[in-house]
């Protein structure tokens, strides 16, 4: 089987997020056939809701889509590392296989900050695979936030 990446996809969903003014971060679910279920982009300033991560709102909506809490085979692409948050509910979701492209030295919780997958308290951890795409999505970010000031 030869690997195809979804994370043009993904950086189209944050592109339209820094349109709309929120952190440009999108992501995108796909599930064990192949096909993509669902697709986000950040919308914690449109919705009032600290966690509307495009991580969390496509967890959510495949989640929906498959009628259960669990996405066993599902793969999770994101244009920015995962925080804390986001990490956690990935392993709740029990994903497959994670592939995020910038790093986030700040605020991220996968390779950085607590790192969620290596807690003993973690019940699942997915495959991870970073950098996939990493330079535009660090440059989508670096000029979102050049804009703000």
């Amino acid at each position: 089987m030869v690997f195809r990446s979804f994370m043009d996809i993904a950086l189209q969903e944050a592109r339209a997020a820094a349109d709309r003014g929120e952190v440009p971060v999108g992501a995108v679910m796909v599930s064990p056939d192949g096909n993509v279920v669902a697709q986000a982009g950040n919308r914690t300033r449109e919705l009032n809701d600290p966690t509307a991560h495009a991580e969390i709102l496509v967890i959510r909506a495949a989640c929906t889509l498959a009628g259960s809490e669990r996405l066993p085979g599902y793969d999770l692409y994101v244009t920015l590392e995962p925080c804390p948050m986001c990490a956690t509910a990935i392993s709740a979701a029990r994903i497959a296989r994670l592939y995020y492209g910038a790093a986030d030295p700040k605020s991220g919780g996968v390779a950085h900050g607590p790192r969620i997958f290596s807690h003993k308290q973690c019940h699942h951890v997915p495959e991870v695979y970073d950098h996939i795409d990493a330079k535009p999505s660090e440059a989508l970010l670096k000029a979102f936030f050049a804009k703000r000031r």
